[in-house]
């Protein structure tokens, strides 16, 4: 029997990559991670949030530009030009050549630009969208890293449980074989019990492989190996469904979900834009002011002076510009930025539905799952009551091998089923808060509080 236990084993020794091997070392010598700091190592480490941070502060500095068109513009130019004039034969001035040098400095206020200040307010809102998508973007880290977290958690339950029953088969394996030989039992107990055995032995290898697999995801989400989550607390009581029903959620997510403030704010940029189009119909003032100075070396193209002379022009002016005609250009893209004004606010209304929509079926699927762990603890008793009867009946010979293995099935079933329920209402509190946009770091507190300290 012993040879038959060591050469599973050795196999899948052999089968094991070394750098597995290496993360199962680690992970059981190194201390447990809270669930706040899988969170907090995933939000340092995780590409898609960091692309999201890193988006938004590229937006806000776009946001900046705005103001640009608001401001004065100054430009400092400069010039040096040679010119050889030539002269035909029949005149009598003779051929010369001369230098003109530039230099100025010219600077120009907008007054009066109705298309740069619509601009400069497209900018302001932009920030509020670069700020709803950086918030969308941490509530899904919270959900992912959660999600993978009691997955962990949920594998680490099922191998537990699976050992387990495979502990209790070999159990009731033996037993039959000692009926079997003393002669109180037939060869069938013992034939269903190896089959048993063996289903639930193929069962732990898949529960090993799911808890690896589930490792690696989190691992990789958080940028650490060797991690080890800390456990949920088996006395822990499981918070009800937060709030008065959907509708409370509902009415909070059309304020507060980024998704729904980004295309509010698509809408409003969408009609600045259509501002924008208009002034193509208004005049613009600027305010300008120069100063300028032009040097001529060895004369000038009418004139050949013995010394060199210099110009200096110092102005202050107002400049308007009224468009009259523009080939129908402004009339065209006014029509165009009225139909996507159109489409920015049925974009905000399908929105809106659709995160009544999510946050209504979150509710819905929290309140199912606290009933399902209810009705899964009731189940949990009645099958431990179901498969102390049966054992006690196979020895009083009124129950039969296959009975006792199916209780047993049943009742492990069971806890796996409610185990993962649990976890299923924890991260489901969190969805929920995700449907209706509230969702903060926050909310992580309360769930950390429920694992073992």
């Amino acid at each position: 029997m012993s040879m038959q236990q060591s050469r599973p084993s050795t196999t899948l020794f052999r089968r094991v990559p070394l750098h597995l091997l290496v993360l199962l070392t680690l992970s059981s010598t190194s201390q447990a991670q809270s669930l706040v700091d899988m969170y907090e190592m995933a939000k340092g480490y995780d590409a898609s949030y960091q692309s999201a941070k890193f988006q938004y502060e590229a937006n806000v500095a776009k946001a900046d530009q705005g103001k640009a068109a608001l401001l004065p513009t100054v430009g400092l130019g400069a010039g040096v030009t040679r010119a050889d004039r030539s002269m035909s034969p029949e005149t009598s001035t003779s051929n010369y050549n001369y230098t003109t040098q530039t230099a100025g400095i010219n600077a120009t206020q907008p007054l009066y630009r109705p298309a740069n200040l619509a601009t400069y307010q497209q900018s302001q809102k932009a920030m509020d969208a670069a700020q709803a998508t950086l918030l969308q973007a941490e509530q899904d880290l919270i959900v992912r890293t959660s999600q993978a977290y009691f997955d962990v958690l949920s594998s680490q339950d099922s191998l537990t449980f699976v050992k387990a029953q495979k502990a209790a088969v070999a159990e009731q394996l033996a037993s039959a074989k000692r009926n079997f030989e003393v002669g109180t039992a037939t060869i069938t107990d013992t034939r269903e019990a190896q089959a048993r055995f063996d289903l639930v032995t193929a069962q732990e290898i898949a529960a090993d492989n799911d808890l690896r697999v589930k490792t690696v995801a989190l691992e990789l989400l958080v940028g650490k190996t060797g991690i080890k989550p800390t456990v949920l607390n088996a006395a822990a009581t499981l918070p009800s469904a937060p709030g008065t029903g959907a509708q409370e959620w509902i009415t909070q997510s059309e304020q507060l979900h980024p998704g729904i403030r980004q295309a509010r704010v698509n809408l409003e940029i969408a009609k600045l834009e259509t501002e924008k189009a208009e002034a193509g119909h208004k005049p613009t003032v600027d305010f300008t002011l120069g100063y300028n100075v032009q040097k001529n070396i060895n004369g000038t193209s009418v004139s050949v002076l013995p010394v060199n002379n210099q110009i200096t022009i110092a102005s202050v002016g107002i400049t308007a510009n009224m468009p009259l005609f523009a080939g129908f250009a402004t009339q065209n893209r006014i029509r165009e930025t009225l139909a996507l004004e159109d489409k920015a606010r049925n974009d905000l209304e399908g929105a809106q539905r659709q995160v009544a929509q999510a946050t209504r079926t979150a509710y819905l699927g929290l309140q199912s799952g606290l009933g399902q762990v209810k009705a899964l603890e009731a189940a949990e008793a009645s099958s431990q009551a179901a498969l102390d009867a049966n054992k006690l009946g196979y020895q009083v010979g009124v129950r039969i091998n296959i009975d006792v293995l199916n209780s047993q099935s049943q009742l492990f079933q069971t806890k796996r089923d409610l185990a993962k329920a649990r976890y299923d209402v924890l991260v489901g509190q969190l969805k929920l808060r995700q449907a209706s946009g509230t969702l903060k770091a926050e909310d992580l507190q309360s769930i950390n509080a429920l694992l073992q300290k």
